[in-house]
C-alpha cells in the first residue's frame, strides 16, 4: 500500500462518489475503481458499499478509513520532524487558497518560490473561502477572503476595492435599471453587494439577476452587455479602460474585500512553512 492510496480512501469517504473523487484527484473514473478494487483485495475486506446517492462505509472500512489516517498523519510528522531539523529549506509546504487569489496572484508567488527552494514539494488546494475556513486545520497555511479566521494567526495581505461595471454608462440624475449578473461567492460578499445595493437604489436598479459559477464568465457576459456586474479590482485591470465603472462607496467609505493570510501556531517552526509567509509578506499586492 502506498500514501497515495491511503489519501483516495480519503477523498472517497468526504466525496462520496467514483466521479467526483476522480475530478478531484484528476485521474479517469476506471482508474480510481481499479485502485479501490486493489485495496479492498489488499485487505480483504469491502471498504465502501455503493448506493444511489453515494458510497457508505462498511463496519470494516470504518476501520481501514481510521488507519488510512493514521498512516497519513504519521506520514505528514515525520516529514515535517526531518524538515525542521535540517539546514536546507525542503520538505511539503500545504497551502489552501481562494480562487481569486490563486488565479490573480499565487502562480507568480509559487514559480519564485519554487525557483528558490526547489526541494519543496507544494501540496496546493483552491476553492471558495468559507469552505476553506472549515478546514483549516488540514493546511499549513490558508490565503481567504472576507473575514479572518478567529481560530489561526491571521495577517491582513490587502484590500481588495469593488467597482460595478457595465457596458453602458452611469450617468448622474437618472436610475440604471439594468439587469445584475452575479458569479457564486461566500455570504460575506453577498452581504457586501447588497448593502452597497440598498444604499445606492436610487441610483441604480438590479432589474433582475443571472448567476453564474465562475467570475470569468461574469466578466465575458457583462462585456457582451447582458447587464451589470460586481468584481474587485484585482481581477478587473483589464477592464478598466474599456467599460464604464463605479467604485463601490457608502458615504465617501471605499467596500474593499480583505485578503487575509492565517496559519496555525507552531507552524513556522518548519523551514519550509516559513520562508513561504515571509516571501508572501515581501509581495505587493495591487489595492
Amino acid at each position: 500500500m502506498k500514501i497515495d492510496d491511503y489519501e483516495l480512501l480519503l477523498q472517497l469517504e468526504k466525496i462520496g462518489t467514483v466521479r467526483g473523487t476522480a475530478k478531484a484527484v484528476l485521474i479517469s473514473q476506471p482508474a480510481v475503481s481499479q485502485r479501490l478494487k486493489f485495496i479492498e483485495e489488499y485487505f480483504g475486506e469491502q471498504i465502501f458499499i455503493r448506493t444511489s446517492k453515494r458510497l457508505k462505509l462498511t463496519p470494516s472500512g470504518e476501520k481501514i478509513l481510521d488507519h488510512a489516517k493514521e498512516v497519513i498523519e504519521r506520514e505528514s510528522t515525520i516529514k515535517n520532524t526531518l524538515a525542521a531539523t535540517s539546514t536546507e529549506v525542503r520538505g511539503t509546504l500545504s497551502i489552501a487558497c481562494s480562487s481569486v487569489i490563486s488565479q490573480r496572484y499565487l502562480p507568480s508567488i509559487l514559480a519564485k518560490f519554487m525557483n528558490m527552494y526547489p526541494n519543496v514539494s507544494i501540496d496546493l488546494v483552491t476553492g471558495m473561502s468559507e469552505a476553506i475556513k472549515q478546514e483549516y486545520s488540514d493546511y499549513h497555511v490558508t490565503i481567504v477572503r472576507g473575514e479572518k479566521s478567529k481560530d489561526n494567526t491571521s495577517i491582513l495581505l490587502f484590500k481588495d476595492p469593488l467597482y460595478i461595471f457595465d457596458t453602458e454608462p452611469f450617468e448622474s440624475r437618472t436610475v440604471k435599471d439594468r439587469p445584475l449578473i452575479s458569479f457564486k461567492s461566500d455570504d460575506s460578499l453577498q452581504d457586501l453587494i447588497n448593502h452597497w445595493l440598498f444604499y445606492h437604489q436610487k441610483e441604480i436598479k438590479a432589474m433582475q439577476k443571472i448567476s453564474v459559477d465562475q467570475i470569468e464568465t461574469c466578466k465575458q457576459f457583462m462585456k457582451q452587455g447582458l447587464g451589470m456586474a460586481i468584481l474587485p479590482k484585482s481581477v478587473s485591470h483589464t477592464l478598466m479602460e474599456k467599460y464604464p465603472h463605479v467604485p463601490l462607496q457608502v458615504e465617501g467609505e471605499a467596500i474593499t474585500r480583505e485578503t487575509w493570510l492565517s496559519y496555525q501556531p507552531g507552524v513556522r517552526n518548519l523551514p519550509q512553512v516559513n520562508s513561504f509567509i515571509e516571501l508572501l509578506l515581501s509581495e505587493e499586492f495591487d489595492e
